[in-house]
């Protein structure tokens, strides 16, 4: 698919209104798309799966600069800057100039016109988030410069959007998940789970549309690929006794949600928003390679203590998780515990649809009936709720 075809459906949807013509034109872009999952991705304004550590680390004056110099020799990223306080969206402001004139490193042939395809852009796009060490801004900029320069207006209006992270076109992540039940006539909750499990939009698509809902069921967490964090859901006890015959209670830590992976020999931790974050907290890893012996992946806190054990602010862990050198001192500074309060895998078994009874004693059995790194009480009860009323519906407990 060329680029410009996926631009002009991008702007079909934005001037949709209704939510369901919405979903439906989406299901229809899916349904023909040839670079499906570069397709899924990309109305999500998104290169890479949400799972995925890497970025473009493109800044917006990263973006006017290439922009600029794609729009001419007359045109700075000053200008770019001054339309976009009046247009108010990067997107407006690319496609307001005309492009493809200019020469450089980044353009290709006279004119620099031929046309871009979807899988041809995602492929740039992929080498310049690679770009790394002394000149990569340099290379980052003519490669942009080179996209710009291909570009017509509404092409540019989407890349610009795109490499921003600010797709803003009307559609959510709901909207593509049940659009890709409609394109590939799969059930959403087929579609939902297959995400819950991968996080990649792009991949849940290839396989509804290559084999359907047993494709799907067929999907499975993976240790190394972070699933996103589920959130607690507002309640009361008596809320809780009214659908369950048992309610658990533990105490909650305020901490820093933190996401084990253990493949058997090598401990990796995620953060909520699936960042790796393995360096800064050694002492976690240490006291995690100590107590596990199979592959898991687990759900928990990271708490910041004091000589006594007895909690310190939530301020102290943010300077753990945020410190990229002399992680030592900062050890010595700021002292870590890792509280598990659920365990999603363990040893080649996904749990995440089984009772909380079930998950909780898996987890006692692979870390002892602490669940912490240090031998007292464990943990927070912070997404308990919602992860039992998926698991346990129709059961009690």
């Amino acid at each position: 698919m060329e680029f410009g075809t996926l631009a002009g459906r991008f702007a079909e949807i934005e001037a949709t209104d209704a939510d369901l013509e919405i979903q439906e034109q989406v299901a229809d872009l899916l349904g023909e798309a040839s670079a499906l999952p570069t397709t899924a991705r990309f109305l999500l304004g998104r290169v890479f799966p949400a799972h995925d550590s890497r970025t473009l680390d493109i800044g917006p004056q990263l973006c006017y600069e290439a922009i600029a110099r794609a729009a001419g020799q007359n045109v700075s990223a000053t200008d770019v800057e001054d339309r976009l306080a009046e247009f108010g969206d990067v997107g407006d402001v690319a496609s307001s100039y005309e492009f493809g004139g200019q020469q450089g490193l980044g353009a290709f042939g006279a004119g620099g016109r031929d046309a871009l395809t979807v899988a041809e852009v995602e492929r740039q796009l992929r080498e310049l988030a690679a770009a790394s060490g002394d000149g990569s801004q340099e290379t980052k900029l003519d490669l942009l410069f080179g996209l710009f320069n291909r570009c017509d207006t509404e092409e540019a209006r989407y890349l610009a959007r795109l490499v921003l992270s600010e797709m803003r076109i009307g559609v959510g992540e709901g909207t593509v998940r049940d659009a890709i039940a409609d394109a590939f006539d799969v059930p959403v909750e087929a579609v939902e789970r297959a995400l819950q499990v991968s996080n990649d939009y792009g991949l849940v698509a290839e396989r509804a549309r290559d084999g359907g809902a047993g494709a799907l069921a067929e999907m499975h967490l993976e240790v190394g690929r972070p699933v996103q964090a589920m959130l607690a859901q507002t309640g009361t006890v008596t809320d809780a006794l009214a659908d369950w015959e048992e309610a658990a209670v533990e105490w909650k830590f305020d901490g820093a949600r933190v996401q084990v992976h253990y493949d058997g020999e090598e401990i990796r931790l995620f953060s909520r928003n699936m960042e790796d974050v393995t360096d800064p907290l050694p002492e976690v890893v240490d006291a995690l390679s100590s107590a596990l012996d199979a592959p898991a992946i687990l759900d928990g806190e990271v708490v910041a203590v004091n000589e006594t054990g007895d909690p310190r602010p939530f301020q102290a862990v943010l300077r753990r998780f945020r410190r990229k050198h002399d992680v030592a001192k900062a050890r010595e500074d700021v002292r870590l515990e890792f509280h598990a309060f659920d365990c999603l895998h363990a040893d080649g078994e996904d749990l995440l649809q089984r009772p909380l009874v079930e998950r909780h004693d898996r987890l006692g059995s692979l870390l002892g009936e602490t669940r912490s790194t240090r031998a007292t009480k464990a943990s927070c009860s912070r997404t308990h709720s919602r992860r039992t009323r998926r698991a346990s519906a129709g059961r009690t407990g």
